[in-house]
């Protein structure tokens, strides 16, 4: 069946996709990410993430957890650049706990004073957490040379000055101003009644409770600002990790199937062609992969490998090989075939999950005010011709527009 738009009486939009099983996913998107903040409040999304789940006025931290996991259930959320969502994925008949509880959560969170002293700490961690990991620490300094003066350059979890110095009002304030009925998706997915579960979410979520406002705007990308080329860095580790990434279009943008297959094409798997080339062939890494991460309208497109000191000019040297040629010579036919074979058939197999149903249409119905069709996803994914790849990597690959982070053994 397909995806089910309402839109409720507090002008919230909700999706509903039924289908077969014997769970059911709850969840809340909401329009709150990185992107969105002032220097200052770098990290305060991703706070309030994490604060919701620390109380309100009716219930504790322990009950909200054990309502959930006393029915067999598990949830969880993510703070991303320009998107915070919170979900549950229960037993097909509990449903009503989880609308229950995550309403409560997103209407009434109260930031409790202890609670809060303690979360902050535990976010310090998390941010110490990925200073420790080398891989991190080139994805992040990578997505601060492709976007120098935006909010996307940003790590989600800001910096230890800023969230040291946040308060419980501001956390408020902020939640006030972006938990809004325009800014919020609610998604259902798996087995339940429609009916029923629409009258559910229109009392869970009247329009006493709901706040509205004015939907809050990201600061474009400007495209004229030139990515800055490099940045190395140092940690206690035994192998250099680089990032190597380009500044792409975004969501908004119909090339991004054609942009799918040309990030499949080049580290999908270990059949990609960089995993041939650099690892296969040559033995420079032991891993070697490539991602195209989409905002709304903007991406960049990364490459992430491993590899000992002495090969890195070897490394560069096979990676634009590999680039330059994809972007001057058709895909063969065979071999586009196949890796639309691929994407397609992770597509379906993913989409099994009752879960990654729910992810999906919420975060399409985010991304384009609309439901999302999975048959039309495929179809355009097939439609993507050789000469649409080429002339794609060629846009992207040419000219400078490059950016690298290394991390470096000490």
């Amino acid at each position: 069946m397909k995806a089910i738009h309402h839109t409720l009486k507090c002008g919230i939009n909700a999706v509903l996709v039924p289908c077969e099983a014997q769970s059911v996913a709850f969840g809340v998107f909401v329009i709150s990410g990185s992107r969105g903040e002032k220097p200052a409040d770098a990290g305060i999304s991703h706070f309030i993430e994490h604060m919701l789940f620390k109380g309100t006025p009716t219930r504790k931290a322990i009950d909200i957890t054990r309502a959930i996991e006393g029915s067999g259930g598990n949830f969880n959320a993510f703070t991303s650049e320009e998107t915070t969502c919170f979900f549950a994925h229960m037993p097909d008949d509990c449903l009503g706990e989880a609308v229950e509880i995550l309403s409560d959560m997103y209407l009434n969170a109260s930031f409790p004073a202890d609670e809060f002293i303690t979360e902050k700490g535990v976010i310090l961690e998390e941010i110490k957490m990925y200073a420790d990991d080398p891989d991190s620490v080139a994805e992040e300094n990578l997505q601060r040379l492709v976007f120098p003066r935006n909010a996307i350059g940003t790590p989600v979890a800001g910096s230890e000055q800023t969230v040291s110095k946040m308060t419980p009002e501001r956390l408020r304030a902020y939640m006030k101003s972006h938990y809004l009925a325009s800014n919020t998706v609610l998604a259902v997915a798996g087995s339940f009644d429609i009916e029923k579960t629409i009258a559910l979410l229109e009392t869970k979520f009247a329009p006493s409770l709901v706040r509205r406002g004015r939907k809050p705007a990201f600061k474009k990308v400007d495209f004229s600002i030139p990515q800055v080329d490099e940045i190395r860095t140092s940690r206690d580790i035994a192998q250099v990790k680089v990032a190597i990434g380009y500044r792409t279009f975004g969501l908004d943008d119909d090339r991004r199937y054609a942009m799918n297959i040309l990030d499949a094409l080049l580290g999908k798997g270990m059949s990609s062609r960089l995993f041939q080339e650099v690892r296969e062939k040559r033995g420079l890494s032991y891993n070697i992969s490539s991602m195209w991460h989409p905002f709304s309208d903007s991406g960049i497109f990364a490459i992430s490998a491993g590899l000992s000191a002495a090969n890195m000019a070897k490394m560069m040297d096979t990676i634009d090989r590999e680039l330059e040629k994809i972007a001057t010579r058709k895909v063969p036919s065979a071999e586009l075939e196949r890796t639309k074979r691929f994407l397609t058939g992770n597509f379906k197999l993913g989409h099994e999950k009752v879960l990654s149903k729910l992810l999906f249409h919420g975060g399409y119905f985010m991304a384009y005010g609309k439901t999302g069709d999975t048959d039309v996803e495929l179809e355009r994914i097939r439609a993507v011709t050789a000469e649409a790849v080429r002339s794609l990597a060629a846009e992207i690959f040419a000219g400078g527009n490059r950016s690298v982070s290394w991390v470096m053994p000490r």
